[in-house]
């Protein structure tokens, strides 16, 4: 009951705050836009050649308005859109009418989900080792050449970084494919000409998420533990005899992935932020190519719909990190 009370219910009161205020935001900037969605449908469709009389267009206006929850006053749009949401009905799309906007997410989301985690954990995984032994040993050559490299590589961008890597194993050096998330034609199905083609095209994209994410991780996991190696409890552990090993593994770097976890948790949105762009740079076939689809053509409803899932998804795996937090740091477990 303690737990529930001190640690679990604050902490799903600041998720529902944050998925309220980010929900809000996200309904509030497309209408700050100058960009009137059904007047560009009304004038797409004009000038493909098809006639249509005043009347036809006041009643075409009329049904579109309503069709996208954008009649009444900007409130009234509020409201309707909230009791949309937790429907889970985002609308047609507006420029790939009539399909719904959750069907394209739903088509696109595994993309992006299976590059996220899959290169999250990576990245995670790896730089925090490489990062941990670099910091416990950070006299080594090998540690001060890691660290170079880390630090020339972590200020990249995203962008800059995919466009770096396209060009050199996509042009230069063409051993990958330049864009897709398989080849045109190829028969999709749980086969391996399947498999091996997909893991081809997501090489790239993996691999622009996976170095940054090593890099951020490496000198993060560095840092802490070249601090952790000067407390007190490590001399006297040293002094007492402890073999290395043990001091290294038990101690250091086990207290060293105590924040790391929690900076997991923090960087969630950042990492989210680099997929997108990174597979908007190689046409990669999932929510980012989407979102940029949607910005370009002004489709209200798909804008909402992804990003609205997109912070209903990052605060809800920072929630879950949040959660399962008190299970490797009981100190914290009732605070």
């Amino acid at each position: 009951m303690l737990f529930i009370k001190r640690y679990l219910l604050p902490r799903i009161i600041q998720f529902l705050v944050v998925v309220f205020v980010g929900i809000t935001i996200v309904f509030f900037v497309p209408r700050l836009t100058p960009v009137d969605p059904v007047q560009q449908v009304i004038s797409q469709i004009t000038s493909q050649g098809a006639f249509m009389d005043p009347a036809s267009v006041d009643a075409l206006r009329k049904s579109l308005t309503e069709m996208y929850g954008l009649e009444g006053g900007m409130f009234q749009q509020y409201f309707a859109f909230w009791g949309r949401l937790l429907r889970g009905d985002f609308g047609p799309s507006l420029f790939q009418f009539p399909v719904p906007v959750i069907d394209l997410i739903m088509n696109s989301l595994p993309w992006t989900v299976g590059l996220l985690i899959t290169t999250t954990v990576i990245a995670w995984i790896i730089g925090n080792i490489l990062g941990a032994l670099a910091g416990y040993f950070k006299n080594k050559v090998w540690a001060k050449t890691l660290d170079n490299i880390a630090m020339v590589v972590r200020p990249m961008p995203y962008y800059i970084f995919a466009l770096l890597l396209l060009i050199l194993f996509a042009y230069l050096i063409p051993i990958f494919p330049s864009a897709g998330g398989y080849s045109v034609g190829r028969q999709i199905g749980f086969n391996w000409p399947f498999i091996s083609d997909l893991i081809i095209h997501s090489f790239l994209p993996a691999m622009s998420l996976v170095i940054l994410g090593i890099a951020a991780n490496f000198m993060t996991m560095k840092l802490i533990v070249s601090n952790i190696v000067a407390e007190d409890y490590v001399m006297y552990a040293k002094a007492g005899g402890l073999k290395e090993s043990k001091i290294a593994f038990k101690y250091v770097f086990r207290n060293g992935l105590l924040p790391q976890i929690t900076g997991l948790a923090l960087s969630l949105g950042q990492i989210f932020g680099g997929a997108l762009i990174t597979e908007i740079v190689f046409s990669y076939p999932g929510i980012g190519t989407l979102l940029y689809g949607a910005i370009n053509s002004g489709d209200y409803n798909l804008i909402m719909g992804i990003v609205s899932l997109s912070v209903i998804g990052i605060a809800g795996a920072t929630l879950i990190i949040d959660l399962i937090y008190p299970l490797f740091d009981p100190r914290i477990r009732y605070r």
